[in-house]
């Protein structure tokens, strides 16, 4: 069985977010090659990606059961998506953030 997997509007919104707070500091050091955006990015959409067959291998994300955190290597670091399995059918991903932000877990 496949689940659905939507991005919430702050989850779509913390996409954008992070090519400002993470991607662009980095462009300077990288000849301003937009590559390492596209690959971060590809990267992030892949690792959702698994979550239409297999939301409940990854780690719990509080009391819920269904909450739960993807980690998305990248780098020497990555990203962790937070989502929910809402049932049988849908995941929605409430937020995706950078492994070094602040508010991260």
């Amino acid at each position: 069985m496949n689940f659905r997997v939507r991005l919430a509007s702050e989850a779509a919104e913390d996409l954008e977010q992070l090519f400002d707070v993470v991607l662009e500091p980095e462009l300077p050091q990288n000849d301003g090659d937009l590559e390492l955006a596209a690959r971060a990015l590809q990267a992030i959409k892949d690792g959702i990606a698994t979550l239409r067959t297999s939301p409940f291998t990854c780690r719990k994300a509080g009391q819920s059961p269904f909450l739960r955190e993807l980690l998305i290597p990248f780098g020497r670091s990555g990203y962790v998506a937070l989502f929910e399995i809402v049932d049988a059918e849908n995941v929605v991903v409430a937020a995706v953030r950078h492994q070094r932000e602040d508010d991260c877990h």
